[in-house]
């Protein structure tokens, strides 16, 4: 009996988790696949859940930060989805591989296409938007990418609140990436492996001149030892000689 009250109330406090974890996970986030180190590349997938339950979502806007602009930002095709993606004048250029980058992606837009009743996310699912992003900023910890939403029935949500520090998590809070440190010695470990090479091939050059030098020495030693028996030979040859 005691542990059927037990389990129950188990049961009770697990639905209400996930009552309340419910609303909170249906916003409009971004998702790294793997992690997006900061001054690297990631794909990353913009995931939209349907909130209503008379309604499907049928375009979706997610505008890119204008503090740390991104120069190559590249959309994977959604079947069923048009795709749109808009470039900005940069204030200061970006510096990349060696070039100035003069535009940047300010905006991508995916608007539904197809059958009205079966075009867009419909009630009661989500949908997955990739994206290639890149060069990711080395001086920020995290990407805020604005979001707004429309649903067939006209109705528009804007995922566009930035989440303040302390503060509770606001209504509609916009998706947030964030950025993780690059991989420890990604640079350092290529040069260290660089430097470990050049010292195996000294290593190596070292080993080879003195097996070299001692091939060299042995060879000499030989011809010494010879040269010298034949002078010996020699020596007696003409003694007896001599003494005919």
């Amino acid at each position: 009996m005691n542990v059927s009250r037990i389990a129950l109330a188990g049961g009770i406090a697990a639905s209400t988790v996930l009552l309340l974890a419910g609303p909170a996970s249906a916003h409009v986030s971004v998702q790294p696949q793997g992690e997006a180190a900061k001054g690297g590349y990631a794909t990353v997938n913009i995931k939209v859940p349907n909130e209503r339950d008379n309604a499907s979502t049928i375009k979706l806007e997610v505008s890119f930060p204008t503090d740390h602009p991104l120069a190559s930002v590249t959309p994977q095709a959604v079947p069923g989805w048009d795709i749109q993606v808009t470039t900005s004048k940069l204030a200061k250029p970006l510096e990349m591989h060696g070039k100035k980058i003069n535009e940047a992606v300010s905006k991508v837009t995916w608007t539904a296409t197809g059958d009205k009743d079966n075009a867009g996310i419909r009630p009661g699912y989500f949908q997955q938007f990739p994206l290639s992003v890149g060069q990711l900023p080395e001086d920020a910890d995290q990407l805020v990418l604005k979001a707004i939403q429309t649903y067939d029935n006209k109705e528009v949500v804007r995922w566009i609140e930035e989440q303040k520090e302390g503060a509770a998590e606001p209504e509609s809070p916009a998706p947030v990436l964030k950025l993780t440190a690059p991989a420890a010695g990604d640079h350092g470990a290529s040069d260290d492996k660089n430097k470990a090479t050049q010292a195996a091939d000294e290593q190596t050059t070292a080993a080879s001149d003195s097996s070299d030098s001692d091939t060299t020495a042995r060879v000499l030693g030989i011809v010494g030892i010879v040269v010298g028996v034949a002078g010996v030979a020699f020596g007696v040859l003409a003694g007896r000689r001599r003494a005919a």
